[in-house]
């Protein structure tokens, strides 16, 4: 091997253990209880630790809501992102499920990952779901499951109340812990009766699906917080406005995470995900911005 070969490899290593692995391997992280609230995060965490991104097939969105095609995998919008946690869902049948372990080795050099058992559109399958639940097994960085588009319109969901508590059961690994299910809420949802189904969800996932609405992002988190007052939340901003199949504004992209960034300074929040990987390389101007922003932020240092 010669010395360019040589330098090329140590860059290219220094890059990726340096930013996204600067914490730990995934089978100590998963490992760890810090007491502190945030039981999956090491103890000297960083925002860089509380970030994530929303992650699926390559160009599995690029069809339905008006961006540029993209070709970007999960795991490279990760590393070209600079973030180290990934939601994993499926859309559209992608990725289908013979293609669950080529993905998760793909994503196993980051710190944390979190998988769909209720998919994109509230899609679910038993068989998927029973896989899913035992993944971490084998990844040791899977450390959750989440239900996104859970709730329906009028307020009932995708599972029943006796499928969330077998999906209790199954969370539970051999030394004792149980995984988290984490689940989406939007803003329109805050008025249905979702609280029984939310006593069964660890952790809430909080979206604003038009931009137009991040005007009144702040009333909104405060009726989520009075509805689930115990629950961890993370809150969701969109890179691309899903909601009207249009660019994000640039001004709602800053208000959308500088708020998220208060939040998480408060402690009112464990972490802010960005969705999704598929507008990562179309050249947006928030993914740009969100970027040098994570690069100027990450690794500040959160009081506990």
């Amino acid at each position: 091997m010669n010395r360019a070969e040589l330098s090329r490899r140590g860059f290219l290593g220094a890059s990726v253990y340096g930013t996204v692995l600067a914490a730990g391997s995934p089978t100590t992280l998963a490992a760890i209880d810090t007491g502190g609230g945030f039981p999956c995060l090491p103890e000297d965490g960083t925002v860089r630790d509380r970030m994530w991104i929303w992650g699926g097939a390559p160009g599995a969105t690029n069809d339905d809501w008006g961006h540029e095609p993209s070709r970007m995998t999960a795991s490279e919008a990760a590393f070209y992102m600079g973030i180290p946690n990934l939601f994993l869902i499926r859309h559209k049948g992608r990725p289908k499920l013979e293609e669950y372990d080529q993905y998760a080795l793909a994503l196993s050099p980051l710190k944390r990952v979190v998988w769909a058992v209720v998919e994109s559109g509230g899609d679910t399958d038993p068989e998927r779901r029973d896989y899913v639940l035992k993944m971490p097994a084998r990844f040791p960085n899977v450390v959750g499951f989440i239900m996104d588009d859970y709730f329906k319109n009028d307020g009932t969901a995708h599972l029943t109340l006796e499928q969330l508590q077998e999906l209790e059961t199954k969370r539970r690994t051999p030394d004792g812990r149980t995984l988290p299910l984490y689940v989406v809420v939007y803003t329109g949802q805050l008025d249905l009766p979702i609280q029984d189904h939310l006593k069964h969800c660890d952790k809430i996932t909080f979206w604003t699906w038009k931009s137009e609405d991040l005007a009144n992002l702040e009333r909104n988190f405060e009726r989520l917080e009075k509805i689930a007052p115990q629950h961890p939340k993370l809150l969701g901003c969109y890179l691309w406005d899903f909601g009207n199949k249009a660019p994000m504004p640039l001004d709602r992209m800053k208000r959308q995470t500088e708020y998220g960034y208060q939040l998480l300074q408060a402690g009112r929040i464990e972490g802010l995900i960005f969705l999704e990987h598929g507008v990562c390389d179309i050249g947006l101007d928030s993914v740009k911005w969100t970027k040098e922003w994570i690069a100027k932020v990450g690794e500040q240092r959160l009081a506990r």
